[in-house]
């Protein structure tokens, strides 16, 4: 199996869906229990997906982990437009999502550093930490859902 071919499985039957089905799901389950499953379940798999060594376990898993770990993030849209009121909901939208652009841009260093001194199974196990932080914050945000926007 290719990188390419990975890339592709992965866009095509993990990240996509994965973006389109969070809004339907925190609208049937709420915002902030939809963060909670897609972030949970990301930080558990990524864990399994790293032991994983054949490579249809790694195609399917990894797609599993594409579709909840990348998902959450179209949810972060709803969720901050919901949550910072009119006044200021462009400043606040546009300082966390270039915020969070700011760290993004460090993470491939900090994942390379970990995984060359203590192995790639150690920077999969940092990703994953990173969600379970995602998911213990995410129970502190208030519900959402439903609520009408000034």
């Amino acid at each position: 199996m290719g990188t390419t071919t990975l890339l592709v499985v992965l866009n095509l039957f993990g990240m996509f869906p994965g973006y389109c089905s969070f809004g339907w799901m925190a609208d049937h389950l709420g915002r902030r229990k939809t963060f909670l499953i897609y972030s949970l379940t990301a930080a558990l798999l990524i864990p399994l997906y790293a032991a994983a060594r054949a490579p249809m376990v790694l195609m399917v898993l990894g797609t599993v982990v594409a579709f909840f770990g990348t998902g959450i993030f179209s949810g972060s849209g709803i969720i901050g437009s919901e949550m910072f009121p009119t006044s200021v909901r462009a400043r606040a939208l546009g300082f966390t999502y270039n915020g969070a652009r700011t760290m993004s841009s460090v993470a491939p260093l900090v994942i390379g550093r970990v995984g060359q001194s203590k192995g790639l199974g150690w920077a999969f196990y940092l990703c994953a930490a990173g969600y379970l932080l995602a998911a213990l914050t995410a129970t502190q945000l208030p519900e959402t859902r439903g609520k009408r926007l000034e």
